[in-house]
């Protein structure tokens, strides 16, 4: 295959793939692609990369990838070792707790990690590794057109001006949630699903907590629940705290991840959430920004392929934000495509063999995630409770049954123990 040109503006050069999108989806894969000797290059709409966005959670499946391309030394650095899965209800009891990653005999650990940390990790990566031309910035992918040969991919600058367009034998959609090419090869599908419950984030320099490497589910949605966890250590011994908030409401706004919340919308249920462990209103109350967003999905999709274009990540899959697993899931569709580039010569068999790995195993996420998350364990609780205090957990619960429903979660999202149990 060609190698790619020093020429991001050039019509008449074939890059090898051609990736839209530079979030985590498509800043992965294109490490992955340098790794496997592919020649790739990814155009981003904004002219300009800052730090968006809160906390997210790397699963050990998708830790296991990272560290593969070599970023364990700088994740260890940027993020926290999450050590525990905790779960409470909205009196600060403790239901159940699970040691997490390395604590619970994985390989390679969970991280929680600042969405923009874990951007600037990556992109230092690909301008380190593949050049300060790797990634195009200012590049609105607006249409893409295709033949036997290759693809077309036309865009708009951040002035309305029309960039060359550009060639590539592939074309990997990493557009994410608004994706323009997911519209383009299924321009009649639904609107997103509302799950019937809006989220707010924020974060909140905090003293640590519990292990202090603790990831925190308290309560249930129909009066409020809470999860949270460190991610970032700070040098005065302080921690970054990640906190999402969910309440079930018919009320929602437009999906849009850097979208303003306001505290006085939610925080009325969380008054009195003043455990031993955490004083959760004043952690609310010290943050300097709120993101609201609503916990929607979409309907799996029957193809992601059409030829020479595929999608990979939110674009392929958007998810509702449970179970820590639309940064995971993107990072694994990464690596299988790379996988399957890699074996085939053809590049329409390579896009049809990742699309029938990869799309049942994310339907499957996609549709647990809406019905059978984690997040189960503090549901049943509340369902067998009456939403009230419990002299003991054990006569509510056993213990045995609350491993097993985080163990059925688990093997869903492809990162139970034996499911990682052998290099790929």
């Amino acid at each position: 295959m060609p190698r790619r040109s020093t020429d991001p503006a050039s019509p008449t050069v074939e890059d090898e793939v051609l990736i839209v999108g530079a979030g985590i989806a498509g800043l992965v894969l294109a490490l992955e692609l340098h790794d496997a000797g592919i020649g790739c290059r990814v155009y981003e709409a904004v002219p300009e990369v800052g730090v968006v966005g809160v906390g997210i959670n790397l699963l050990p499946h998708a830790s296991r990838v990272l560290h593969r391309l070599g970023l364990g030394e700088e994740l260890c650095r940027a993020a926290v070792v999450t050590q525990e899965s905790v779960f409470f209800n909205r009196f600060g009891q403790l239901i159940y707790r699970e040691p997490s990653g390395r604590h619970a005999g994985y390989e390679h650990p969970q991280y929680s990690i600042h969405r923009g940390d874990l951007h600037a990790v990556l992109l230092a990566a690909v301008r380190e590794r593949m050049g300060a031309d790797a990634v195009v910035l200012g590049h609105r992918c607006v249409r893409a057109e295709q033949d036997e040969t290759g693809v077309t991919a036309h865009f708009a600058g951040p002035g309305g001006d029309e960039p060359p367009p550009v060639r590539a034998r592939v074309l990997v959609g990493c557009d994410g949630i608004h994706s323009v090419l997911r519209k383009q090869l299924h321009p009649h599908e639904g609107e997103p699903r509302y799950s019937g419950i809006n989220m707010w984030r924020g974060v909140t320099k905090v003293r640590p907590f519990l292990s202090g490497a603790s990831m925190v589910r308290a309560g249930w949605i129909d009066q409020g629940k809470l999860v949270a966890y460190p991610i970032r250590n700070l040098p005065d011994g302080d921690q970054l705290l990640n906190w999402v908030v969910e309440i079930q409401t018919p009320r929602h706004v437009q999906r849009d991840w850097n979208r303003r919340g306001h505290l006085e919308d939610f925080i009325g249920a969380f008054e009195d959430w003043h455990f031993d462990w955490l004083d959760v209103p004043a952690m609310m109350r010290a943050s300097e920004t709120v993101l609201e967003y609503p916990m929607v999905d979409q309907d799996p999709l029957d193809h992601w392929s059409e030829g020479r274009i595929t999608l990979l990540g939110d674009a392929a899959h958007p998810m509702v934000p449970r179970g820590s697993n639309g940064a995971g899931q993107a990072i694994l569709d990464a690596r299988a495509l790379r996988d399957h580039l890699i074996a085939s010569p053809d590049p329409v068999t390579a896009l049809r063999a990742y699309e029938a790995e990869r799309l049942p195993a994310t339907t499957q996420v996609v549709l647990a995630n809406r019905s059978m998350p984690p997040d189960v364990i503090i549901r049943e609780v509340w369902q067998r409770t009456g939403d009230r205090p419990f002299d003991s957990i054990d006569d509510v619960i056993k213990v045995e049954e609350l491993a097993q429903i985080s163990q059925r979660y688990k093997e869903i999202a492809g990162y139970s123990a034996g499911a990682l149990g052998t290099d790929r």
